[in-house]
């Protein structure tokens, strides 16, 4: 599947360096209507494990989790697009990249796409979206916010 047929089908918003950026709404209808599309959680150990993660067994998936930063250090994970490259061949298959708030995901977007993958998507507002005026997460903008599918562990 090519990005011009994501774009073509799906509401993708333009971005600089990637195919562009989805809502968890779109993300969630790429992952259930392709059964080749990934979607790559890039949050950190500590995210996945207290925070929880996207539930896609109604898609028949499994999110594939990767680091985009490395807990504590926070530091860029040097081996993320070779781990990723080893792990989805296929340059054609559509990447959808979820972080807590799309600035994580978008910046594994542009890397995938660097290395040449055509469908790199970001989930734009990632799994808890922006802070809110209360100074939280989770309640206005992403894919909890959107009453899609998820765990905690």
């Amino acid at each position: 599947m090519s990005n011009s047929k994501i774009a073509g089908t799906y509401e993708v918003s333009p971005a600089a360096g990637y195919a562009g950026n989805v809502t968890p709404a779109v993300a969630w209808k790429i992952l259930s209507e392709n059964a080749d599309a990934v979607l790559i959680d890039v949050r950190t150990r500590a995210e996945w494990n207290y925070v929880g993660l996207p539930e896609l067994a109604s898609a028949g998936k499994k999110p594939a989790l990767l680091e985009w930063q490395m807990f504590p250090s926070m530091q860029v994970n040097a081996e993320f697009v070779t781990a990723l490259g080893g792990a989805i061949a296929d340059k054609e298959t559509p990447l959808l990249f979820l972080c807590r708030s799309g600035v994580r995901s978008a910046a594994a977007a542009k890397a995938m796409t660097a290395a040449g993958y055509s469908t790199c998507l970001n989930v734009s507002d990632g799994f808890e979206g922006p802070i809110d005026a209360q100074g939280k997460r989770g309640a206005q903008a992403g894919w909890k916010a959107a009453g899609l599918p998820w765990r905690q562990s």
